[in-house]
């Protein structure tokens, strides 16, 4: 969660900064003074967006309530060099989303519930699919196949594996340490820091604060 003070922005800096942080949606901003503006950032995905005479109570409020929201579910998992997103039924590596269809988010989020076991072409269907029967198509198998070009793209071929007497399963999960290509820089940093923002020595940017104790002076 990032919390920016964005009295200096215009509305279309904001707008952009909120686009920039899809689909991660870990923005707190304040300054922004019209409602109507406010409405839209939130419709964009932000976690709030309030005036600048919010005081520090209820922004404690609001953020601990983004912060519970988050903290309800097991959102994350990590699979060897991927992070699976539940609250965005995606994967990504360091800051590059795969861009995973909602039913090969979840072939790999059942299969990552026993990393190495065999999960049954029947069970994906219950589970995923959330079917009772054996449909006369190859939905399992083509979810499959787009699932491991997208896996390879990102440095993890061979993770799903298909198991010797049926089904599918985790393969090798260890980190992915000898990656050929680094992950590129995340699409908010680099607002940041065309804003002037975010230096490149460091980390927390100039006028946004990781808590809430460097909100306030």
């Amino acid at each position: 969660m990032l919390i920016c003070d964005t009295r200096k922005l215009t509305g279309e800096q904001r707008i952009a900064m909120a686009r920039a942080d899809q689909p991660a949606w870990r923005l707190i901003m304040i300054g922004v003074e019209r409602p109507e503006e406010r409405a839209q950032l939130l419709n964009l995905g932000c976690a709030e967006a309030l005036p600048a005479d919010t005081d520090l109570p209820e922004l404690l409020a609001r953020a601990q309530r983004v912060s519970d929201m988050f903290g309800m579910l097991p959102r994350w998992r990590n699979v060897g060099g991927l992070t699976l997103d539940l609250f965005h039924r995606d994967a990504r590596r360091g800051a590059r989303w795969l861009g995973l269809h909602p039913r090969e988010f979840g072939v790999i989020w059942r299969l990552a519930d026993r990393p190495g076991e065999r999960v049954t072409r029947k069970q994906l269907l219950t589970d995923v699919w959330r079917l009772n029967h054996e449909p006369e198509t190859n939905s399992v198998e083509v979810h499959i196949s787009r699932l491991r070009s997208k896996l390879a793209g990102a440095g993890a071929e061979g993770m799903v594996e298909t198991a010797p007497n049926g089904g599918y399963r985790l393969g090798d999960t260890a980190p992915l340490m000898f990656a050929d290509e680094p992950p590129g820089e995340d699409a908010l940093d680099a607002y940041l820091r065309s804003l002037g923002w975010l230096r490149e020595s460091a980390d927390q940017p100039d006028n946004c604060a990781a808590n809430l104790s460097n909100t306030v002076s």
